[in-house]
């Protein structure tokens, strides 16, 4: 789990450094002028300084307010900033310099809400079309810069849309998940007071109503004492049903976690969203300790770096069956011996009538593992209880 979560927060990190980089390819214009010594020494040594200022400013802003955002007054100086540095080095070194305002635009759509960006990226184009005609630069060249200016500024706009909107979507899932515990909890505190409020109620007052029997009157004590015991017994019997069912996994909660684990460990997930509902109580959990064993087992010993589990009904000579398949790519069988886990899964699946089936998912190659299991569709075979 740790090590899945640390490859996802470095596959993230890589993903923003190439959406906040990929624009530094312009960036060969302006490097290019400083090496062909067209500037005196001290002109290019600040020229170098001005350059190495303005991109360290600009991936610092992007980076930094792409990972948790910035107040609007850092932002807002920050990006002052750089445009001031843009007007004041393309106006001392000339046209190659005109393509930092390519970076400008492109830091204010990542970093301005739509409403701001939507103007002042058009602004700030308009900036680099007006020093590029008060100047004596080429007229195609800044018509080459425009498009550049106007897609890249409105393209990192979406970007940073994107990237709220699923920020957005991760809180409200764990809103969810928080708003599920609590309803579970509170399903839980219901069903224990429905469960040993009368009970204990009864227990107390047969027990003050013992006590006041003795020692004048010893039978009828003992009567109530031993009513206490039976009340006793069956608040114990009712207490363990009811963790029981709390315990017994479900099939849809098994591929909930079976997606979140995969995912947690950079596997890609080929997951169905919802189970049948026509099984046994008893064939459910059965099939869902599989499921869970079966990912365990993909997770921790596959190596893979992808996995899909179907679920399909399928006629068979003894009747409809649910064919639950856990498929992977990865190194496939280590041994001919069946491990703890598989036997557990076949003891499983007997007491329903059920069949586990392994082989490679590829079997000209030997790699990858594949586990079918099937129990019955019919409740009534479901009988292993």
């Amino acid at each position: 789990m740790g090590s899945g979560s640390s490859h996802t927060g470095a596959r993230l990190v890589g993903t923003k450094l190439l959406w906040i980089g990929i624009w530094l390819a312009f960036m060969s214009a302006p490097v290019k002028d400083l090496a062909d010594g067209h500037h005196t020494p001290w002109a290019t040594a600040l020229g170098t300084l001005g350059l190495l200022v303005f991109v360290g400013s600009y991936l610092v802003l992007l980076f930094r307010h792409t990972s948790k955002a910035l107040d609007p007054f850092r932002v807002r100086s920050a990006l002052a900033f750089l445009w001031a540095l843009a007007v004041l080095l393309s106006l001392t070194f000339g046209t190659p310099w005109l393509v930092l305002f390519v970076y400008v635009s492109v830091s204010v759509g990542a970093t301005l809400p739509m409403r701001t960006a939507r103007w002042l990226i058009p602004a700030v184009t308009a900036v680099l079309v007006g020093i590029g005609l008060t100047g004596d630069h080429p007229r195609e060249i800044i018509t080459a810069l425009v498009f550049p200016a106007l897609l890249g500024g409105f393209a990192m706009s979406g970007v940073r849309q994107m990237i709220r909107t699923t920020i957005q979507l991760r809180e409200a899932r764990a809103t969810v998940a928080q708003l599920a515990a609590n309803e579970e909890r509170l399903r839980l505190a219901r069903d224990l007071h429905d469960l040993l409020g009368h009970s204990l109620s009864l227990i107390t007052l047969k027990s003050e109503l013992a006590g006041r029997m003795l020692p004048d009157h010893p039978e009828q004590a003992a009567a109530q004492v031993a009513d206490i015991e039976q009340v006793s017994r069956q608040a114990l019997v009712d207490v363990r049903s009811a963790v029981t069912g709390y315990r017994r996994p479900t099939l849809p909660g098994e591929l909930a976690g079976a997606r979140t684990a995969l995912a947690a460990a950079g596997i890609t997930a080929d997951i169905p969203a919802e189970a049948p509902e026509d099984l046994s109580e008893k064939a459910e959990e059965v099939l869902a300790w599989a499921l869970r064993e079966a990912v365990t087992n993909v997770v921790r010993h596959s190596g893979a770096d992808r996995c899909t589990v179907t679920l399909a009904p399928r006629q068979t000579l003894d009747g409809r069956v649910l064919e639950l398949t856990v498929a992977d790519n990865g190194r496939g069988a280590t041994g001919t011996t069946r491990g703890n886990g598989l036997t557990g899964m076949t003891e499983r699946l007997a007491s329903v009538d059920g069949t586990l089936i392994t082989r490679a998912t590829d079997p000209r190659s030997g790699k990858g593992f594949t586990t079918v299991l099937s129990v019955p569709l019919e409740s009534g075979l479901g009988s292993g209880e």
